[in-house]
This record gives C-alpha cells, structure tokens and sequence, in this order.
C-alpha cells in the first residue's frame, strides 16, 4: 500500500511540472514581443481631413508605415493653426521619434516645427513647406511647374487672348503661392487678363460661392483657374447653374475632377500623387531615424489630366 501511495504522488508531480512547463511562452515569441516593443513611433500631422486630396495622403502613409512595421500616429488640424500646434504638442507627449507634418499654414506652422526642435524631434514636411524652423526634408510636387502647366493649357485654348478668373488657395500657403506664381508666369506676355482673383480657401462650397459672386460681377469670363480641385468642382457647378460656358481648370486630380473631367464639365486637372507623398514621409522618416542622409527636397511627379 505504501508503494502504492509513493507512485501515485511522484506521478501527480510528473504531470504537474509538465503542465507547467506548457503553461510558459514558447522562446519564439520572445523576439517578436521585443520587436514590437522596438517599432520606430512616428507622427503625421495633416491639415485637414475634410478634404479627399490629404485622406489619400493620409491612407499612402499609413500604408508604408505598416509594411515597414512603424508605428503611425495621425491627427488633424482642422485648418487651424492652434490646432496644428496642440496636435505637435500631443505627438511630443506621447514620445514619438519623428514628425510628418502638412501645414496648415507655412508661416503658422512655424510655432509647432519650432516646439519639436526644441525636443529634438526632426520634422519632415509634406506638400506645403514652412517658413520657419527647421526641417530635415520637405516633400511635395513642384507647385510651381504645375501652375504653369495650367496656365500653358489656358493660353493654349485661348490662342493666348482673353478674359481669366484665379481661385486662390488659403493665404499664406506655399501651395497656394507657387500654384498662382506659376500660372501668371505662364500667361505674362500673352494678352490673357486675370479679371478677378480671389481666396476661396481650398473649400468647394467656398469655390461655389466665390464664383458666384465673381459671376455676377464680371460679364465677360473665358476661363478659370483654381487652385485645387475642391474650388475647380464648386466653380463649376456655379457656373453650369449660369448657363455660361466657361473653361475650367484645376490641381489635384482627385477622384470627382478627374469624372468632371471625363464628362467633359472641366477642361483639365493637374494630377498630383497625394498617395506617394505620404509614402515617401514614411520612407524618408526612416531614413532618417536609421542614421541616413536624406535630401532636402524631395520632388513629386506632375501631369495634367484632359480626358
């Protein structure tokens, strides 16, 4: 009976060590465990989600954050440069390595690049630039060249005579300021005259407005340039509700411009790659968290859009 009870015991001991030994992590998952705790932590400031051109800039980012294994933080200034700055100050809270940011603002944002220098945080812009602080590297298309591919196609249509309307972007922009600068290059020296320039803010329902008002003003209108495509698309409806026939002409090539297009309602849109503006934030934050030089500008193909 003593045998008995003695091999009873010693084997309920076998079979509890061998529970607890299945009950510990296998050692394969301790160097997963380690990477994820390791992942580089980034954030992506945008100027405002309201907007399809920076959601596709928002989604090409988060996409290469997740296929290069980064943590991605992104947040949304709403156009507003308080904003933009609460939104840098939450990311240095929060401990990240390194800020994307697209301006609301190239002289407001000054204040929030200024806050991550301060911490030593490097800051990478995306499509507009700053005027102040320090930035490692700005990514965006030429503004400027895509103004002028506008212009050119309006001189082009117009046999280099007429009467012209410019939607301007937010004041203060630098996307708004190389796009205007870009097209008056391109129409100085024709007999095209800008009839009427006005802020519409990036905003469609600003763009319809804007243009209404414009159109009631001036009675005689061959073409307009906007800015982007959110105004174009606003300018358009004001105007097909006219019953004017007016060439239309915008910057981005976002998805309901490049269809207004087809169908013939506008005349052409720049295209920009939004999507590969966020990628390459992501890449190049990479770049330069592992140690490695970047450029200070990197440029963004531009075409334009006419069928």
């Amino acid at each position: 009976m003593k045998k008995l009870v003695l091999s009873f015991v010693l084997l309920a001991a076998l079979v509890f060590n061998l529970t607890a030994c299945q009950s510990q992590p296998a050692a394969t998952e301790e160097p997963a465990a380690e990477e994820a705790a390791g992942a580089a932590k980034i954030g992506l400031v945008v100027s405002t989600l309201n907007n399809p051109f920076f959601v596709s800039l928002k989604e090409g980012a988060e996409q290469k954050a997740k296929d290069m294994g980064m943590e991605l933080v992104v947040l949304d200034s709403q156009n507003d440069p308080a904003q933009e700055l609460a939104n840098v100050e939450d990311l240095l809270t929060q401990g990240v390595s390194l800020i994307l940011i697209n301006p609301t603002d190239s002289d407001a944002v000054g204040n929030a690049i200024i806050a991550a220098n301060n911490k030593n945080i490097p800051v990478v812009t995306l499509d507009r630039g700053a005027n102040q602080g320090e930035v490692v590297s700005h990514i965006a298309s030429d503004n400027v060249a895509g103004g002028v591919m506008a212009g050119e196609h309006i001189v082009s249509l117009l046999g280099g005579k007429g009467k012209v309307v410019e939607l301007e972007g937010i004041a203060g922009t630098s996307a708004a300021r190389d796009r205007g600068q870009g097209f008056n290059d391109a129409i100085a020296g024709t007999e095209i005259e800008v009839v009427a320039k006005q802020v519409a803010d990036f905003d469609r329902t600003q763009g319809l407005s804007v243009m209404e008002n414009i159109l009631q003003a001036q009675p005689e209108i061959d073409a307009v340039f906007a800015h982007n495509d959110e105004m174009a698309l606003g300018a358009q409806k004001a105007i097909e509700a006219s019953g004017r026939e007016i060439i239309i002409v915008g910057f981005d090539a976002t998805d309901d411009a490049v269809e207004a297009v087809k169908e013939g309602k506008m005349s052409a849109t720049v295209a920009q790659q939004p999507s590969l503006i966020g990628e390459l934030g992501v890449e190049t934050a990479k770049k330069i968290l592992d140690g490695e030089s970047v450029e200070d500008f990197v440029p963004v193909d531009l075409q334009l859009v006419t069928e």
